[in-house]
């Protein structure tokens, strides 16, 4: 008797922390898309003053010559 109750506690640890290490997945992956969503959006933008700012480099270059 005392074996099964053993058993029993056993399979729900188990299964209390199979639940608590999805419940740690699902929300270190929320974490990471979240952090991952600004730099896509900043990432455009820097394009963007980069090519203006190669266009004025490049006018500045040609004026000068």
């Amino acid at each position: 008797m005392i074996a099964m109750l053993n058993l029993a506690g056993l399979v729900l640890a188990s299964i209390f922390a199979a639940a608590i290490a999805a419940a740690c997945n699902w929300l270190l992956l929320k974490v990471t898309f979240r952090l991952m969503q600004p730099a896509a959006v900043r990432k455009s933008t820097t394009q963007t003053h980069l090519a203006r700012h190669s266009v004025q480099l490049t006018r500045a270059i040609a004026a000068n010559r």
